[in-house]
């Protein structure tokens, strides 16, 4: 799904980034998905998670966010992932690259993972998020998740809490197309 015509990437005055697009992860992606895992999370998924849910977990749907880069090409910056169970998607994973966060990105990528799952069924979504993680809160918060319990002592690199979020509204507005 494209949320605009490919073109060069811009910046508006609103921070919004032009010649987007967003499709389901490949293989090929893995090594760029990877790269942007490591310098978002502490604990990255291995290669192998990544093959495994893209080729055999039929629960698991993966999506890229791409901008036009040199040369007219696409070049991955973001990911996000969720698993569709019954009628919830459990949201497994969501990155922007570094360099491209602060501007709606993380936004995007997660409406449009709200729309494919609600797509498919889903009622209610959930996710588990670092306690410290207050960006990654508030983007949540912004789409309908309130928090509905605690994981005490869940991420292992640390030992840090995980916030328990849900939310049964997939109000998103639909994707611009020009």
């Amino acid at each position: 799904m494209h949320e605009s015509p490919r073109m060069a990437p811009r910046s508006s005055a609103s921070g919004e980034v032009a010649g987007l697009a967003i499709r389901a992860m490949r293989a090929d992606d893995i090594p760029r998905v990877m790269a942007i895992d490591s310098l978002s999370f502490p604990n990255p998924w291995p290669e192998s998670t990544y093959r495994f849910e893209i080729s055999e977990n039929p629960s698991a749907h993966l999506l890229v966010l791409e901008v036009e880069a040199e040369q007219m090409r696409m070049q991955v910056i973001g990911f996000a992932g969720y698993w569709f169970i019954i009628d919830e998607a459990h949201i497994s994973t969501l990155a922007i690259h570094p360099d491209w966060r602060g501007r709606g990105l993380g936004q995007v990528l997660l409406r449009a993972l709200l729309r494919e799952a609600a797509w498919r069924g889903a009622l209610s979504a959930t996710l588990e998020v670092r306690l410290g993680n207050r960006v990654a809160q508030r983007l949540y918060q912004r789409h309908g998740f309130a928090v509905v319990g605690r994981r005490l002592g869940y991420y292992s690199d640390n030992g840090e809490d995980a916030l328990l979020l849900t939310t049964h509204e997939f109000d998103c507005p639909p994707a611009e197309t020009k």
